[in-house]
């Protein structure tokens, strides 16, 4: 009798053991074996078999409205991993900052761009900067100054290159505006710098 119940178990719920993904909104191409799932405002990552392995979360980069004209966080349409690394972003002092997770869902790049681009032949170029305290005021008060770079950085977070320094950035809420990219990678020698002329140099990198 108790193998007739296991048999019928068996036979009537095939699927028991299966991974089973449902209400999902939108499923963005598979990127390095991954493809990114959507519920609402919530991202998680699926493996070619329709497992998730990682799990639903609402920090990962994605624009609904996404500009394809520019480069940085606003041209990410959806989720997804470009050298196993994937974008995430959290506030700092209500200032959106950004970093990156590997495949396991762990943060490797620590939230430190102001803006930044996906990796690409294991590089990437961004804004990044650094809070440094000057003394204090008359009134006690810690005062701070930002300094800025661009920068570019490989998958493990090393800096290679220091290229430019941002100006004008505001760092008060009220205040902040998403800094524009001056620089994008076209190999691993090449970069192009856009100067405040607005047009385009192409210098050469020593990346090893």
């Amino acid at each position: 009798m108790g193998k007739i119940i296991v048999l019928i178990l068996l036979t009537t719920f095939p699927l028991i053991t299966a991974s089973q993904i449902s209400q999902v909104d939108e499923i963005a191409p598979f990127s390095e074996g991954l493809a990114g799932v959507r519920k609402g405002n919530q991202w998680g990552f699926i493996d070619q078999e329709g497992t998730l392995v990682i799990d639903f979360r609402d920090d990962l980069v994605w624009n609904e409205n996404a500009d394809n004209a520019t480069s940085g966080v606003k041209a990410i349409r959806r989720p997804s991993f470009k050298n196993g690394r994937c974008l995430v972003k959290k506030e700092i002092e209500e200032i959106p900052v950004y970093g990156f997770i590997d495949t396991n869902g762990e943060l490797v790049v620590p939230h430190k761009f102001l803006n930044v681009s996906p990796f690409n032949d294991g590089y990437t170029t961004g804004i990044i900067y650094e809070k440094v305290l000057q003394g204090r005021n008359e009134i006690k008060m810690e005062v701070y100054k930002y300094k800025f770079h661009e920068v570019v950085m490989d998958t493990s977070g090393k800096i290679h290159e220091y290229l430019v320094k941002p100006e004008n950035i505001q760092m008060r809420k009220s205040r902040y505006e998403l800094p524009w990219l001056r620089t994008k990678m076209l190999s691993k020698r090449l970069i192009a710098v856009r100067g405040n002329d607005n047009l385009l140099e192409i210098r050469k990198l020593d990346l090893r």
